[in-house]
């Protein structure tokens, strides 16, 4: 892996981390140097073309998961410390009986402001060739077991809706805005270091991974399960194609994520940059009224595109919404109802009807999916559909 960097400082020791249920030091290396290249105008769209001040060679015997590759200064202070990050992906051909954990890495960039801007100040295009900003893949002010890590749905008791305790959280660590929103560490980190603990190994692959044909064949083609875990909000039409072949041909997908596959975007310049026009994509995306309409980058309800997410995972935000944030029903339960106690997903569980899943721990949280239902005889039933 070539690591590209710049540096004011004289010089730096690297450190890479595989972070998983236990963080192990893999690769160290002192005395390294780069020189100062201050970033290009508007870095977030343009990315940063910065000359290559390492190479990290992977052991064959490191497995597939998240490298946390970390920049260390003299002073070794949170100050003077960068963060990057790599995945192993698992080798051919998949082991079915390891589930595949993909980062939703779209949307890490999607709220990433390194450089000015973001998809919610802005930008139509963000790249991938810049950092990430302190606080999405590693938090000193928050290890693996403290009482708040600035999470952004509200756990407090009452309930804290104009969310002080995250703004002081923030202010006082010094974590921009959307860390709260998006990140390795907000959900993914958690997500693994759960399922490592319980002797659950997974295999790790990126968003841009399911893109690729060749690639999603290679990660998903036998195996048996999928895994989306967090926020998982943007994908791009190739993707959506990949997975659901996977699915229809018999795969398992598993989405513990909220406003999933939300928003449509493209890769362009051979996927360093993403491109999202948002809620201006039908006045602004390049790709509106032409015979490419259906990679508007818009939500994938949009009748233009004509592919809503519920024709894949069943769901949609516009269906749901926010729960536990802000003035967002701040003091709901945080907790899935069961209404069919009869569904198959919950054989054997002893659940019954009324009873909720995750009381007290707050599974449901921040942005949420949902759908249309009627209530029938005392059932809650899908709603027919409506033109």
């Amino acid at each position: 892996m070539a690591v590209r960097a710049s540096a004011r400082a004289p010089s730096f020791t690297v450190e890479v981390t595989r972070v998983g249920r236990e963080r192990t030091l893999v690769w160290r290396r002192e005395g390294l140097s780069a020189a100062d290249h201050p970033p290009p105008d508007e870095a977030w769209g343009v990315g940063c073309d910065w000359p290559v001040a390492l190479t990290i060679e992977a052991d064959p015997a490191w497995p597939s998961g998240f490298y946390e590759v970390a920049l260390r200064t003299a002073d070794d202070s949170d100050r003077g410390t960068s963060h990057a990050f790599f995945v192993l992906r698992p080798t051919a051909p998949a082991d079915p009986t390891r589930p595949l954990l993909v980062l939703s890495t779209n949307t890490w960039q999607a709220y990433n402001q390194w450089g000015g801007r973001c998809l919610y100040s802005g930008a139509e295009r963000v790249s991938f060739a810049r950092p990430l900003e302190r606080g999405y893949l590693r938090r000193p002010a928050a290890p693996d077991e403290v009482e708040f890590d600035g999470r952004v749905a509200g756990i407090d008791d009452p309930a804290d809706p104009e969310h002080r305790r995250l703004l002081e959280y923030q202010a006082t660590n010094r974590y921009p805005l959307w860390t709260a929103s998006s990140g390795w560490h907000n959900w993914e980190r958690r997500f693994v270091r759960w399922a490592e603990g319980e002797g659950i190994d997974v295999d790790i692959a990126v968003s841009a991974d399911l893109d690729d044909p060749a690639t999603a064949a290679s990660l998903l083609d036998g195996r048996r399960l999928l895994l989306s875990v967090g926020h998982d909000e943007y994908w791009s039409w190739g993707m959506r194609d990949n997975v659901d072949r996977w699915v229809s041909d018999g795969g398992s997908w598993a989405i513990l994520s909220g406003n999933t596959c939300f928003w449509q975007v493209r890769y362009e310049d051979d996927g360093r940059t993403m491109v999202c026009y948002k809620s201006d994509a039908r006045e602004r995306d390049p790709v509106a009224g032409t015979a490419q309409s259906h990679l508007l980058t818009s939500i994938w309800s949009d009748p233009v595109i004509g592919r809503p997410e519920t024709s894949t995972i069943g769901l949609t935000f516009t269906r749901g919404g926010y729960h536990r944030i802000g003035h967002a029903v701040p003091e709901g339960a945080g907790a899935y109802t069961v209404h069919r106690p009869r569904h198959w997903a919950f054989a054997g569980t002893g659940l019954c009807y009324g009873d909720q899943i995750g009381r007290g721990s707050f599974v449901v949280g921040y942005e949420v999916d949902g759908c249309a239902f009627e209530l029938r005889d005392g059932t809650l039933t899908r709603a027919a559909a409506t033109a």
